[in-house]
């Protein structure tokens, strides 16, 4: 084997000049550094001046080489996994491989004072490094470019800074381990053959959430926001959480949820939780958010929490802390782990660092971890944002113990992500009915004969005199009683409670009835506020370097409220303006939203010279609430998901996520199947997320044009959402408004304009503003009850475009009714409508989506009692074409369709 230096010319250079500062000015370089030069030139003073340096002194860059190797690569050469041997890496550490030799084990190196055990022979050097990096805890950590976080790691590795453990705190970390172990073997003994997922295998993950806790309420923490899957996710529940054990045993044996039928609930091992909790005299709150099976899709709405909460109340983002529990098969194969990632230090994300722990049972359902990924652990996604990860033994309790510490302190004292690979194994496979050695025989026929951590932990605590058997029975006795009194308790029990895991910040809000979506709700605002509000939203501060255009689009805003014609972007800007000042916060964030994809929006402006943000919503009273925009990175999933979970923690806020166009909704389906449409339904948790999702065909092909409306129509059911495809500035203003004025939330999906943010019939007065209400449906103004032959239901930007081909075709008998809320449909209204078209021969629903799309479908099931048409583009595979040509002429067909019925009845 080729022999190999670690450092390289690079880091001999380095070191020279070093040497040179050093010599210059002692007190420049760190004290271990000074420290080593000052015991070199100690050793020259030895040797007459212009002798040659003895080979010792060679050497002592070599054995640099070898403290260096140790720190980049000693990771690869742990004692890491309880069950599989360790795959080789070449070259390994030995001495060898750095010039060195067995002769020279006995030699003393002033090297040893890098390592703080001062001038120390090679043999300690040597057996200080394995210990601190190639034990049951391997670090990841020498690509991190700050000097000041890398030298942290030092520090408490090498230096003998780890957390220690009293005999009560061993204890302690045996008792949590005790309830952890025994917990999953009355479920197995209970339940034999359930799904539970259980943690058997990693039960160190729960004594080591357990320290990480009582730690963070030392260091002021005041709330952990966690996300994880369904390993050991009942566990957490049960022995982190505090989750009543009778609620638990009724999950476990599916009965009914204490509610009326509309109500669904989920599988026990998908539900949340928030628990307060005393640690000594500080007082904690834990939250665990619902999830659904894909795994790593909470990740964003736990960040998403946090800040809502950071931005809300806490006064430091040291208070709260998210833990984003992982599988290791999940983490290094799900892409919204990269978007999460990559979110975590931007400005309109940044939550002050999240702890990932990897639960890495080695193996994802069926495939072998070799078949899981290219890269060599499953955490190098870390390395996107140079995380530093931890890789340690799950058999070696006080070792995870001390890893969950220490990246709790690394978190609070950087505000940085970090990453713990706790490796471990799973003992029933995937789940409790699986059969794992049909794919891993060899890996299973291990485990099968592997003693669990706390057999482990209490020989080596029987043996260190910590307990004795007596105290090992006595805890036994307990923990086991507990768990059959919960039991019993359960069976006399008829349903389970399904509770909003946030129930204390969603205590004064009412859940839906359909009687709330057929009142008329006051988003009224006074007249001369609007105005004022409005002129303070269209001037920019004096003094500043605007870019001209910039200017002009204020100027035309100022012309607005002079002309008393606002569009749409001047409209949405007062629902804004009118919320601030009213106390709630309004947060947007999505792709290119601070101005606007279409150049509409303009809530953030940038001056020429600096490039300062003017942001003129919150230029408008002193005691405002905060408008907060972000231009998201190019991510839809993650950033869906973060905003979801903002509106979970921020009910009085309005909370917007716009998609760069409607179709780009795709890549975030998982937020939206999972959580945003069945979030109420399955764990009762509400949202007043806003979704604007630009929707229109204007011949810019087949990803410009839908944002899939069938597909949300197709998932509304019991109340669960709002749908609206509004047609004026006003009822988009009004939409807003209304969010925040009923006393629930549902998430709210606006099938938003382009060509209507700057068409000129498509604007509305101030008095359309001041005194309306959101109208679901809107009668067409010409009031031809009488003479109308033909009613035309449709929705959105078709309106204006069945209108001017009417006008250009001279067809008057013909009605055009506007759907603006197609959920829930509004149909007393939309009935009240067409009786009064007494003459009407034929009633159609038109739009300009294909028949396969948009809301036809939805219609014609709403609509049985009536014999209701459809006038659509024909059904198609792609939702529009991609050719300009093809757009005009198919719009044509569209036209001579809808109005045949027009010259039939002419007839």
């Amino acid at each position: 084997m080729d022999k190999v230096s670690y450092i390289g010319n690079a880091d001999v250079n380095a070191i020279d000049d070093l040497y040179n500062t050093y010599k210059n000015d002692p007190s420049s370089v760190d004290e271990g550094w000074r420290k080593f030069f000052e015991g070199f030139e100690f050793g020259q003073t030895n040797y007459e001046d212009g002798g040659e340096v003895p080979e010792n002194f060679q050497k002592e860059f070599k054995v640099i080489n070898l403290i260096e190797g140790y720190r980049k690569r000693g990771h690869l050469f742990t004692h890491t996994n309880p069950v599989r041997e360790r795959r080789q890496y070449a070259p390994d550490l030995s001495i060898e491989n750095f010039d060195l030799s067995e002769s020279d084990l006995n030699t003393v190196f002033q090297a040893g004072t890098r390592i703080g055990l001062g001038p120390a022979t090679l043999k300690d050097i040597v057996a200080h490094m394995k210990s601190a990096y190639c034990e049951s805890i391997g670090l990841e950590f020498h690509y991190i470019r700050n000097p000041k976080r890398r030298q942290w790691f030092l520090d408490e590795l090498e230096l003998d800074k780890r957390p220690k453990f009293t005999g009560d705190d061993k204890k302690a970390i045996f008792r949590k381990l005790s309830e952890a172990t025994l917990f999953e073997q009355f479920l197995q003994k209970k339940y034999v053959g359930q799904k539970r997922f259980s943690v058997e295998g990693g039960e160190a993950l729960i004594s080591g959430l357990d320290q990480m806790v009582r730690r963070g309420a030392d260091l002021n923490v005041k709330e952990f926001v966690v996300g994880m899957a369904h390993r050991g996710r009942l566990n957490t529940l049960v022995n982190i959480f505090d989750k009543d054990l009778t609620e638990l045993f009724g999950e476990i044996e599916g009965k009914e949820f204490d509610d009326d039928d509309t109500f669904d609930g989920d599988v026990k091992y998908h539900l949340g939780l928030t628990r307060n909790i005393e640690v000594g005299d500080k007082k904690l709150q834990l939250t665990l958010a619902p999830n659904p099976s894909h795994l790593e899709a909470v990740g964003p709405v736990v960040e998403g929490i946090t800040r809502a909460k950071i931005d809300d109340y806490l006064k430091s983002e040291n208070e709260i802390v998210p833990i984003i529990i992982h599988g290791d098969a999940a983490i290094s194969a799900q892409g919204v782990v990269y978007e999460v990632i990559q979110m975590s230090e931007l400005e309109g994300y940044d939550t002050g660092g999240t702890i990932h722990i990897v639960v890495n049972n080695q193996v994802g359902f069926t495939t072998n971890y070799k078949d899981g990924r290219s890269s060599t652990y499953c955490t190098d996604i870390a390395k996107t944002t140079l995380s530093p990860v931890f890789h340690v033994n799950g058999d070696d309790v006080e070792a995870v113990a001390q890893t969950f510490l220490i990246a709790l302190e690394y978190r609070q004292k950087f505000n940085k992500d970090i990453f713990i690979d706790l490796l471990s194994y799973r003992k029933y496979g995937h789940n409790e009915g699986d059969e794992p050695k049909f794919t891993q025989p060899q890996l299973y026929e291990k485990i099968s004969k592997h003693p669990n951590p706390r057999e482990i932990y209490k020989s080596q605590l029987l043996e260190e005199g910590v307990i004795d058997e007596d105290f090992d029975k006595a805890m036994k006795v307990e923990l086991e009683e507990k768990l059959d009194s919960k039991f019993e308790a359960a069976k006399k029990e008829d349903k389970v409670i399904v509770t909003n895991f946030l129930d204390e910040i969603w205590k004064d809000f009412d859940y839906a009835t359909e009687e709330d979506f057929d009142k008329v709700i006051d988003t009224k605002f006074p007249k001369d506020k609007l105005i004022e509000l409005g002129k303070k939203i269209a001037t920019l501060p004096d003094g500043k370097k605007i870019f001209r255009k910039v200017l002009k689009l204020f100027k035309d805003r100022l012309k607005m409220i002079e002309n008393d014609k606002l569009d749409w972007g001047m409209a949405e800007m007062l629902a804004y303006a009118t919320l601030l000042v009213e106390g709630h916060p309004v947060r947007v964030s999505g792709q290119d939203v601070e101005r606007g994809t279409f150049s509409h929006r303009h809530a953030v402006v940038k001056t020429e010279d600096e490039e300062e943000e003017i942001i003129t919503l919150n230029l408008l009273e002193k005691d405002q609430a905060e408008m907060s925009i972000y231009n998201s990175l190019l991510s839809e999933y993650g950033v869906l998901g973060y905003e979801y979970g903002y509106s979970l923690a921020q009910p009085n806020g309005l909370t917007i996520w716009e998609a760069q166009f409607g179709d780009f909704m795709n890549g975030a389906q998982i937020i939206i199947d999972q959580f945003i449409t069945a979030g109420e339904d399955k764990w009762n948790v509400q949202s007043g997320l806003v979704m604007l999702l630009p929707h229109g065909y204007e011949g810019q092909g087949a990803e410009h044009s839908s944002a899939r409306m069938e597909r949300y129509l197709q998932s509304c059911g019991d109340l669960n959402m709002q749908l609206i495809n509004p047609t004026t500035p006003a009822n988009n203003f009004h939409a807003l408004r209304r969010q925040l004025k009923r006393n629930f939330r549902k998430p709210l999906v606006v099938f938003s304009p382009k060509m209507l943010l700057r068409y000129p019939k498509a604007v509305s007065t101030m008095e359309d503003l001041a005194t309306g209400s959101f109208q679901e449906v809107i009668d067409d103004p010409r009031n031809i009850h009488e003479t109308a032959t033909n009613v035309v239901l449709c929705s959105g930007k078709a309106y204006y475009d069945f209108i001017a081909e009417a006008e250009e075709r001279g067809v008057t008998d013909m009605a055009f009714v506007r759907v603006e809320q197609l959920y829930p449909l509004p149909q007393k209204q939309i009935d009240a409508i067409l009786a009064k078209y007494k003459n009407a021969e034929n009633i159609i629903w038109g739009q300009e989506e294909p028949e396969n799309m948009g809301a036809w479908t939805f219609m014609a099931m709403n609509m049985r009692h009536i014999d209701l048409k459809c006038v659509s583009r024909k059904a198609s595979a792609a939702p529009a074409a991609g050719a300009k040509e093809i757009h005009l002429r198919r719009l044509k067909e569209l036209y001579n369709k809808l109005f045949e019925y027009a010259a039939v009845a002419a007839k």
